[in-house]
């Protein structure tokens, strides 16, 4: 009797977590749902008295066909891959090493300097907008690719994410590629990176995300409409053509959250095995 009230409970505990977690997923999946059915709904059934998710008449190609022909939506996502990906490559590039070093090498300083990384995670860059702002002014970078990329070059989450992987890398590897000759570079490249795979996918995830997503720092560093990043052109459309007709409105939202939704569904087993894996450490 004891072992069937153990199980009854564990299955009731069970049902609960389950129900918890599908309550919370339902609210944060709620505005993309609405997103979708308005991107599909023709502009007198937006506003409608009573709640449709599914339009009577469906205005999918109206809706889409007027995101697509009106605002210059292939180049805003042209611009989002160039801008993410470069910052991405860029702050592989500066996390990696810096990570290593802060994990393998011993040298004078080194808890010191984890310190600035972790006292550097506090600040947000929205702090330091205004120096960034007038440094690219004084060396004419503004309104370019340049400055929607140089001021996130150097990652600190990147570089403390990259850290605690590699704290879990046993010692012996690294010393094993020592005594075959490899440089500390060439460990990093060629020993390391591999090992960091699944680090690397949810470290680019959460990157690719944040500034693909990111509207504040695109509206103070170009002007040009021909490097805004999807975010800024979503806005553009509004003000120019879109207005309140909600209908393409949503139709060019849709587009440009749809990268990031397959780049998740396509990268989560990794990137799963990389928060669990950097957050055991």
């Amino acid at each position: 009797m004891s072992v069937s009230r153990k199980t009854t409970a564990a299955l009731t505990r069970s049902a609960m977590r389950h129900i918890l977690l599908m309550t919370i997923a339902a609210f944060a999946l709620l505005p993309f749902a609405v997103m979708v059915s308005t991107s599909l709904k023709p502009a007198d059934e937006i506003f409608s008295d009573s709640v449709r998710w599914w339009p009577h008449k469906l205005a999918f190609v109206e809706n889409y066909n007027q995101a697509l022909s009106t605002a210059p939506l292939a180049l805003y996502l042209l611009n989002g891959v160039i801008v993410t990906l470069a910052i991405f490559f860029l702050q592989v590039l500066v996390s990696l090493p810096a990570a290593y070093a802060l994990a393998k090498l011993r040298f004078i300083g080194r808890r010191i300097a984890f310190c600035f990384v972790l006292f550097c995670l506090l600040i947000p860059y929205h702090a330091i907008a205004v120096p960034l702002f007038i440094m690219l002014y004084f060396v004419d970078l503004l309104d370019s690719y340049s400055a929607l990329v140089l001021p996130f070059t150097i990652s600190v989450f990147g570089i403390f994410l990259m850290r605690q992987f590699f704290m879990g890398v046993p010692d012996d590897l690294v010393d094993a590629a020592r005594m075959d000759g490899l440089s500390e570079l060439s460990i990093v490249w060629r020993v390391m990176l591999p090992a960091a795979i699944p680090a690397l996918t949810a470290f680019g995830v959460f990157s690719i995300v944040a500034h693909w997503n990111d509207y504040f720092w695109p509206l103070i560093a170009v002007s040009s409409d021909g490097y805004f990043t999807p975010p800024l052109g979503v806005m553009a459309f509004r003000n120019a053509e879109a207005g309140t007709n909600f209908g393409p409105l949503m139709a060019a939202a849709t587009i440009i959250v749809a990268p990031l939704i397959a780049l998740f569904l396509l990268a989560q087993r990794r990137f799963i095995e990389g928060i669990a894996f950097t957050g055991i450490k």
